[in-house]
């Protein structure tokens, strides 16, 4: 999968914001509920666990304090179709990863919209406010 022009045409489609940092690395911004935006980091990398390239896509939630129910988040994961919560420079985020080799795109639009409602839904959910 080419990641640069589907991450183009999907935020064409979905009248987002698409941000190239290189070919392997990209930034779609992605309108959710109430008229907010959601940041989705698309990157493509290889797996050591499976020796295979993937695409990760993660988004912000808000960063780690004493006040995050872990245990509460944990338990949220379980009702996601792709996604999970992750921990990343003091940061709480979703992510979603899938192989990048016989990625259909339609499960990849799914992946990419999960992942920004989610982030979205928690961050307002933890912090009251719209930050990423």
């Amino acid at each position: 999968m080419d990641l640069t022009s589907f991450m183009k045409k999907y935020a064409d489609q979905i009248s987002g914001q698409y941000i190239e940092y290189n070919k392997t690395l990209s930034v779609i911004i992605i309108p959710v509920a109430g008229n907010r935006f959601q940041t989705v980091m698309g990157n493509i990398k290889q797996s050591s666990l499976y020796n295979r390239k993937v695409i990760t896509f993660t988004s912000k939630v808000c960063p780690i304090n004493d006040l995050i129910d872990f245990k509460m988040l944990l338990e949220q994961t379980a009702f996601f179709n792709y996604c999970r919560f992750v921990i990343s420079e003091n940061y709480l985020q979703i992510e979603a990863v899938s192989s990048l080799d016989g990625a259909a795109e339609d499960d990849i639009k799914e992946m990419l919209q999960e992942v920004a409602n989610i982030a979205d839904q928690y961050e307002m959910k933890l912090t009251g406010a719209d930050i990423h």
